[in-house]
């Protein structure tokens, strides 16, 4: 069973639908960083699976470059990575991407899900107009068009919970009725990441859609339990500790062993080499902010109000929301608070909780909290550490983990062939 990956990001979609057993077609993606990411994990996948595995381990080694490890895999699994903006403009040329790696085959399946920021709660309350005039509303129109065009027989469409909200909920009532206007019934699904074994407090909708000449066997979503858990501790404990702006990118050796949730997760998983461990610098305004920070929180479980803080440490002149800017991630928890793409800006909002350590969370900590495994490899546009490149995918990303279990329970239930 194949699928065509739409919004592909850093592909944490891609990633479980192809653990689960299903072969991507083709990502389209619009940034460049993230479609270096795309293509260095279908390396990954490919060399794994042709006996070939050391070279891609070479490249976390910095033994070879990027270009070498792309030498090692054919040419139109280079091809299935389109870098262009999804529009009516660019579709022409994605279409006939697409269609070349077809090579007559049909489709089974699309993923992938718009950028949710235009429903995202949080991108209206800072938009003056509330987000409505923002292009991305209107986006799962060019998603319909992939539908009538290549005729899965389901699709996966993920977003924010905000979608149901959005417009006051017109923008999805349209939706549905698009969709079954190119012959597609669908069923929205509020999942929690953390029933799926991610450590994180992450909220979104799942859309499921089918032709609507055949009535699938769904599975429940919402109530769904993978029966993987674990604390947000589990996720730290066997990486080196880091001072703020420490760290390399490439081959680090662990500090520990890994612990079951490490290994149920599939985040630590045989090799022994550590990438992208690397935290960003802070000035010693923010670190002594961030000792009052895991101060609280370790010593009583509170998180700190930016109000609380002495005088000399407020910089900010709004002082009458967003209290909590600065914020630990909680090592005795079993699901941390969510990681989105302001990550990119500023770690204050993922502190981690070791005072000695003093710093926000490093690439690979953030990672982990979406359940990427480590042989994940996050590219830049320029080859080498791009912390804020990665940064950006991981906080767009949807969590593997989860990712998985959604496309293993439609394996499961729905024969799509």
């Amino acid at each position: 069973m194949n699928y065509i990956d739409l919004f592909a990001g850093a592909g944490g979609l891609s990633e479980g639908f192809k653990r689960a057993g299903f072969e991507p077609v083709a990502h389209v993606e619009i940034d460049s960083a993230a479609c270096y990411t795309l293509k260095t994990r279908a390396a990954y996948h490919y060399l794994k699976s042709n006996n070939l595995f050391e070279n891609y381990l070479d490249y976390l080694k910095g033994n070879i470059n990027r270009n070498e490890l792309y030498s090692f895999i054919p040419e139109e699994l280079k091809n299935s990575v389109i870098n262009k903006a999804i529009g009516e403009e660019n579709n022409p040329v994605i279409f006939g991407a697409i269609d070349r790696q077809l090579a007559g085959k049909e489709v089974d399946l699309i993923i992938g899900g718009p950028p949710c920021q235009a429903y995202s709660l949080v991108g209206r309350a800072r938009s003056d107009d509330g987000m409505k005039g923002d292009s991305r509303n209107f986006l799962y129109v060019q998603y319909a068009k992939y539908l009538e065009r290549y005729q899965p027989k389901m699709f996966v469409f993920e977003n924010v919970l905000g979608l149901k909200s959005a417009g006051k909920g017109v923008y999805l009532h349209n939706m549905e009725k698009l969709f079954l206007k190119k012959g597609y019934k669908i069923n929205v699904f509020s999942v929690k990441a953390e029933n799926f074994g991610v450590l994180q407090k992450r909220r979104r909708l799942i859309i499921i859609g089918w032709k609507d000449d055949f009535t699938p066997n769904l599975p429940d979503l919402g109530n769904f339990k993978s029966g993987i858990g674990g604390m947000v501790s589990d996720l730290f404990s066997d990486l080196p500790d880091l001072q703020a702006g420490g760290g390399v990118d490439k081959f680090t050796k662990y500090a520990s062993t890994s612990n079951d949730y490490l290994a149920n997760a599939h985040i630590r998983n045989g090799i022994d080499t550590l990438t992208q461990h690397i935290a960003r610098p802070h000035n010693a305004q923010d670190k002594e902010i961030y000792r009052i920070a895991t101060g609280k929180w370790n010593d009583n479980q509170e998180r700190l109000n930016y109000n609380d803080l002495p005088e000399h440490l407020k910089t900010h002149d709004n002082r009458t929301s967003f209290f909590d800017r600065f914020k630990v991630v909680g090592a005795n928890l079993n699901a941390s608070h969510t990681v989105v793409a302001h990550i990119a800006k500023d770690g204050h909002y993922y502190i981690h909780p070791d005072q000695l350590q003093n710093r926000s969370i490093s690439v690979r900590e953030a990672a982990r909290l979406q359940s990427f495994p480590d042989d994940f490899y996050f590219e830049g546009v320029k080859e080498g550490a791009n912390r804020t490149a990665a940064f950006k995918q991981i906080g767009n990303a949807v969590p593997a983990l989860m990712a998985q279990s959604i496309a293993d329970q439609i394996i499961k239930r729905v024969k799509l062939k």
